[in-house]
C-alpha cells in the first residue's frame, strides 16, 4: 500500500491491469502545447527514461517516479473504452497542478 495515499481503482481497471502483467507505471508527463500542461501517463511496461519505486497495491504491482516531491492523496485508475485503456487521475484531476 502507498502510505497516505487513497487509492481508488475500478474494477474494470483492475482487470484490465491483470490481463496486462499486473504492473502498472503512472507518471506525470508535462507537455509542449497549451503552457506547459502536465497530465498522467499511464503504461504497464516501464517507460525507459524513468526510475519507478513500486508500491504494492491490491491485486497489482503499481510503480510511481522516484523522483515525486509530493504525493497525491488520492489516486484514481479506471479503464475506459472497448480497449479498457487504463486512465490514472491524482486527486480527481486529469492533469497535475
Amino acid at each position: 500500500m502507498i502510505q497516505g495515499v487513497r487509492l481508488v481503482v475500478s474494477a474494470l481497471a483492475a482487470d484490465a491491469i491483470g490481463e496486462q502483467g499486473g504492473r502498472l507505471y503512472v507518471w506525470p508527463k508535462r507537455s509542449h502545447c497549451c503552457g506547459g500542461v502536465t497530465t498522467l501517463a499511464v503504461a504497464t511496461a516501464p517507460p525507459p527514461d524513468k526510475d519507478f519505486r513500486r508500491h504494492d497495491a491490491p491485486n497489482f504491482e503499481l510503480y510511481l517516479p522516484t523522483h515525486l516531491a509530493r504525493l497525491p492523496d488520492e489516486l484514481h485508475l479506471d479503464a475506459q473504452g472497448r480497449s479498457r485503456r487504463i486512465q490514472a487521475y491524482w486527486n480527481g484531476c486529469a492533469w497535475v497542478v
